[in-house]
């Protein structure tokens, strides 16, 4: 099992389409086995071809802060379940995750909105 987190300075990026880049983890027994970092395009993360580069390197699980639902929606269609609402550093999310301390917030962005309905400001 492989999980990306969309990183800046090993922390979680608040917007995965923006973020610095990608922390990748390779998982195996339930245990970190490889960490490496990919790069993140410039732009939009639903425009980008981000989404088919991770289901290249057999990503199947992002941990995100927040993520517009088109975004979404496209790593949906390349087989990445997303969990949306994680915060802190890299390391420690994907143990919490691994130890099953994780859920998805069930918020989105309004892409390109501005305003959710819980009243996170997306910068796009």
């Amino acid at each position: 099992m492989k999980i990306a987190v969309p990183t800046r300075n090993n922390f979680v990026d608040e917007h995965f389409g923006h973020c610095e880049y990608y922390t990748v983890y390779s998982i195996n027994g339930g245990k970190v086995e490889k960490k490496e970092i990919l790069e993140s395009p410039q732009g939009c993360g639903c425009k980008s071809n981000i989404a088919s580069v991770l289901r290249e390197m057999n990503v199947t699980t992002m941990l995100a802060g927040n993520m517009g639902a088109g975004a979404q929606n496209v790593l949906g269609m390349h087989g990445i379940n997303v969990i949306r609402g994680c915060n802190g550093n890299v390391d420690e999310l994907v143990n919490q995750y691994l130890a099953g301390n994780l859920s998805d917030s069930g918020t989105s962005c309004s892409h390109h909105h501005g305003h959710s309905s819980d009243g996170h400001v997306c910068n796009h």
